[in-house]
């Protein structure tokens, strides 16, 4: 299947939602995300469901377990099962998180990697062998995390651009983790996002998080978006222009009315970026 690129606006694909979109996929949804280690080797009817959709809507394969920060060796055997699946589906872009997640065994947990040298070359070398095996530039997104890494070196801004920089690769830009990270760690969420590499932004997510009643926020995407969630996004496309960006829900998953709602709100946000973009 020829590779197709994600455009606009989109949402994940979840197994739950199978049965009401295989009615009728809103307008407003224009591609789907998937997590390959979710999907990838996958037989029988659930193969079948997949491809009916692969074939009709672009997919973006956003990853979960790569550990790209991680200090075992790096997963490449997922990584040709990676490549297969979306050269099978016609997948074009792949992301992971700046993260880490596995160590004697899979962590189930994304761990935030110290902001070291040392860190950004290690990390940055996975990367471009990730690449390597992949055959294109990934997107790299900015996670949120509840304790600070020891060792800090750098800022977290600082540490993002330089594995970007040395890797080569793109940045997937999480607006909704930025919020949580700034809530949590008393930052400006606005400061932090302008000091990324936004000129490399490939990909964008936006989700809801849950506020603790100590005031944590916890990124759990059981919720839906929150106001200055929006306005980051809308501060986003102004420096990225209308990227692809999908809509996250993976708990507290409401009916398909609430979700394309919400899918509405980005593309009326993102709207007159793309008409910038058509006029310039």
């Amino acid at each position: 299947m020829n590779p197709r690129y994600p455009q606009h606006t989109g949402l994940g694909f979840r197994r739950e939602l199978i049965t009401v979109l295989d009615a009728g996929v809103p307008e407003a949804i224009q591609f789907f995300e998937l997590a390959p280690e979710n999907w990838a080797g996958v037989g029988g009817r659930s193969a079948k469901q997949l491809r009916s959709y692969t074939e009709r809507y672009p997919f973006v394969c956003h990853g979960l377990s790569l550990s790209l920060g991680g200090p075992t060796l790096l997963d490449e055997s997922l990584l040709r099962t990676i490549k297969a699946f979306m050269a099978e589906h016609g997948m074009a872009l792949y992301t992971e998180h700046l993260a880490w997640c596995s160590d004697d065994s899979h962590l189930y947990n994304l761990l935030p990697i110290p902001f070291t040298e040392e860190a950004v070359h290690w990390t940055a070398a996975r990367i471009r062998r990730t690449q390597d095996i992949l055959g294109m530039q990934i997107g790299l997104e900015n996670a949120s995390y509840y304790v600070a890494p020891p060792g800090a070196e750098m800022s977290e801004a600082d540490f993002i651009n330089a594995v970007i920089a040395e890797a080569d690769c793109l940045l997937h830009l999480d607006v909704n983790n930025i919020y949580v990270n700034s809530r949590n760690f008393g930052f400006a969420a606005l400061d932090f996002m302008q000091a990324l590499p936004l000129e490399r932004t490939c990909y964008i997510h936006v989700a809801g998080h849950h506020t603790e009643p100590d005031g944590l926020l916890i990124d759990t995407h059981g919720a839906g978006v929150v106001d200055p969630v929006w306005a980051l996004l809308e501060a986003a496309y102004a420096r990225t222009g209308p990227v692809p960006t999908c809509l996250e829900r993976d708990f507290n998953i409401p009916d398909l009315g609430a979700l394309t709602a919400e899918v509405e709100i980005i593309e009326r946000i993102q709207a007159p970026f793309r008409r910038e973009r058509k006029v310039a």
